[in-house]
């Protein structure tokens, strides 16, 4: 017969599932530090040599990290997706950056055709809540909100996607873009006329998603992402016809 004695699961076997789903899922981040061991073992009703023996497995898988004197920590589980080597070439070539916003174009309006369809009610009411939060920024005039909270739109719809690997993969991505390794975001947001055609494009994004339109959510990122781009492109071009101007200033200068 196939069947065999159901054996009873350990409590610390329980806590490990319990909080790799967490990591998996996204909800515990990178660097995010665990409760303390009291406060955790209460939460979760399990005794502390019980919490002790789950934090060791997962701190052998990796998952989990000790600081002397700081508590328990998500290991920096992203840091892996991209080597030290390839970063310092992203950075160092505009090809990447272009691959970037493509990839970007790509998977993100994959994702939001997704959460359109597959977003729970609260899933949206948390992209809403991001989006009213970039209105209230855009009013105040302030570019590094309104980059950090573009950031955190695009990676919600991507979270209301329900596809892990596709979120783990993303959040990697956008970490890089936070660290300015293919673009300053702020850059986006320094002219009136832009700050006002990105706010519309994620406005036209959230009432896609808000009423579960996939197609629409898929067209309004993939226009957004190649507004970037051509905005980026132009940014460079600028940058590099004024650089050209500067030394013809300086050559005509020199002559006097």
């Amino acid at each position: 017969m196939p069947f065999e004695r159901v054996q009873p699961e350990k409590l610390a076997q329980a806590v490990v599932r319990q909080i790799e789903l967490l990591i998996l899922r996204g909800i515990l981040r990178p660097g995010e530090r665990l409760p303390s061991e009291r406060d955790l073992s209460e939460k979760l009703g399990v005794s502390r040599p019980s919490l002790r023996e789950a934090i060791a497995e997962l701190q052998e898988r990796g998952l989990l990290v000790s600081r002397a004197g700081a508590g328990i920590f998500v290991a920096e589980v992203l840091g892996a997706a991209f080597s030290e080597a390839l970063i310092r070439l992203f950075g160092a070539h505009q090809e990447a950056l272009f691959d970037y916003i493509a990839f970007r174009r790509d998977l993100e309006g994959l994702a939001a055709e997704r959460a359109a369809r597959l977003a729970s009610d609260t899933d949206l009411r948390l992209v809403d809540t991001i989006f009213t939060k970039m209105e209230a920024a855009h009013s105040k005039r302030n570019p590094a909100d309104e980059a950090r909270l573009d950031a955190e739109f695009h990676l919600a719809i991507i979270e209301a996607s329900h596809n892990v690997v596709m979120l783990h993969m993303m959040r990697a991505m956008f970490d890089l873009l936070r660290e300015g390794v293919f673009y300053n975001r702020q850059i986006m947001f320094r002219q009136r006329t832009t700050r006002a055609m990105l706010l519309d494009q994620h406005r036209a994004i959230n009432k896609a998603l808000q009423e579960r339109d996939p197609e629409g959510a898929r067209a309004a990122v993939e226009r957004h992402l190649t507004y970037v781009e051509q905005s980026l492109s132009d940014h460079l071009l600028s940058e590099r016809n004024e650089a050209i101007a500067r030394k013809r200033l300086d050559h005509e200068l020199g002559k006097g």
